[in-house]
């Protein structure tokens, strides 16, 4: 879903894809007015899927319609993977490279109209410290970027290069800065999350980051984790997710298919077995908490009973919310260039992946009607539990503009839901 948001008069931002797009958008945003960046439109692509690339492709042309004479200036994971196509389109400006992006000069005026450089040569990322979110009631801050996994259906890496940490100095001051001034929730991102440290010296482990975090940022409410790589959760972290009240009891893990022999052929780094298990663990250890997943259908070779594996597992692994893909083949990976499956199996299969995970989410509902919680208020009319729920408020007083930085969470009591949100009413 894309998020429009002005950076500075007559500058615009269109943020696509993640989680890690919206921190960069936001850092952008200081850089662009350092540059004394006017009249400008700046499209922050995606390019996890053929579809997040048509979407950037609409969005530019959008952005001409509706500003004919602004400079549209593209950037993101699609601009970085094919700069040349972007570049070509009449509607583009400048193609601005994932390296780029992070550097006011990129956007000043008289700058090359195409700055994308080889981003298999970043080394280091580039800290930006950002003291609050436009238009956002959570905050993020990226402790990692890139990814040294090669998953064959994945052309990410080429989009962000090997993975590179940010030093945990820098991003519990990040998390401070932002809870001091008034964030309710801090969301810790990355492409490759779990990977964080690895290339640090004495290679800490992400839970000895988000120890740190809690430790040194104690005026922060909440702390979150993006999506995480089931295999890769070190002990420290595990331990903090489900003993530690300030960590959300929300993961969202990248679990993508059932069958292990699918799963062998996508290059992931667990089996069926040790993502059941893992699952299980965790809502041994935390009741309440609430599982999420991204899962493919349609992969290259997949069968019916391969992909029946892939549909228990929302079941197997007692998941609320999954993210269900319809198998995308990106030019440049090994996926591609397996034996594919019709389209119209592909589509009939993520069809009812979405199914299944729409029983999965009522029943997560279901359990939620009758009792009480506190929520944070996102935007007027809607609200989230922590554990990463949507909640419909009946009262549009309950809004983040009619109540401080302090205020934002609210007690609700739930009375019924719709199927995809609880309805709210105050407590």
């Amino acid at each position: 879903m894309a998020v429009t948001a002005p950076a500075r008069p007559n500058v615009e931002f269109v943020t696509l894809g993640c989680r890690l797009n919206a921190y960069e958008s936001e850092a952008m945003r200081a850089l662009a007015s350092e540059a004394s960046l006017t009249n400008a439109v700046i499209v922050n692509t995606c390019a996890v899927t053929g579809e997040a690339v048509r979407q950037a492709r609409q969005a530019i042309r959008r952005a001409r319609r509706e500003r004919p004479d602004a400079e549209i200036i593209v950037t993101g994971c699609a601009a970085q993977i094919d700069p040349a196509s972007f570049a070509a389109m009449p509607e583009v400006s400048r193609v601005i490279g994932n390296a780029e992006k992070t550097q006011a000069a990129s956007f000043a005026q008289g700058a090359e109209r195409v700055q994308v450089g080889d981003i298999m040569s970043v080394r280091e990322l580039a800290p930006h410290m950002i003291d609050a979110f436009t238009e956002r009631t959570r905050a993020y801050v990226q402790v990692q970027n890139g990814c040294d996994h090669r998953c064959t259906f994945c052309i990410i890496p080429y989009g962000r290069g090997n993975s590179r940490s940010a030093p945990a100095g820098d991003v519990v001051e990040q998390v401070r800065r932002l809870a001091d001034n008034g964030a309710p929730e801090v969301v810790l991102t990355g492409v490759d999350l779990t990977s964080w440290g690895g290339d640090l010296p004495s290679a800490p482990t992400l839970g000895a980051l988000v120890a740190r975090v809690l430790k040194h940022a104690p005026t922060l409410p909440m702390l979150r984790l993006s999506s995480l790589d089931a295999i890769e959760m070190d002990a420290q972290l595990f331990e903090l997710v489900t003993q530690h009240e300030r960590v959300a009891p929300y993961l969202h893990l990248s679990l993508q298919h059932g069958d292990d022999l699918i799963l062998k052929r996508m290059k992931r780094r667990h089996l069926r077995a040790e993502a059941i298990a893992l699952c299980e663990r965790l809502k041994a250890a935390r009741p309440a908490i609430a599982l999420g997943a991204d899962l493919i259908a349609g992969f290259p070779t997949e069968t019916e009973s391969q992909f029946d594996n892939a549909l228990s597992l929302i079941d197997a692994c007692q998941l609320s919310f999954v993210h269900a893909f319809p198998f995308s083949p990106r030019e440049g990976t090994p996926a591609a260039r397996m034996p594919q499956l019709d389209r119209r199996v592909v589509k009939a299969r993520a069809a009812r992946l979405r199914v299944a995970g729409q029983t999965a989410l009522l029943r997560h509902l279901q359990r939620w009607v009758g009792r009480e919680a506190e929520a944070l208020v996102e935007r007027d009319g809607f609200a989230r539990l922590p554990d990463f729920t949507g909640v419909s408020l009946g009262a549009p007083a309950f809004s983040p503009a009619s109540n401080d930085a302090g205020s934002s969470r609210v007690r609700l009591r739930f009375t019924a839901h719709d199927g995809a949100h609880l309805i709210g009413e105050p407590a």
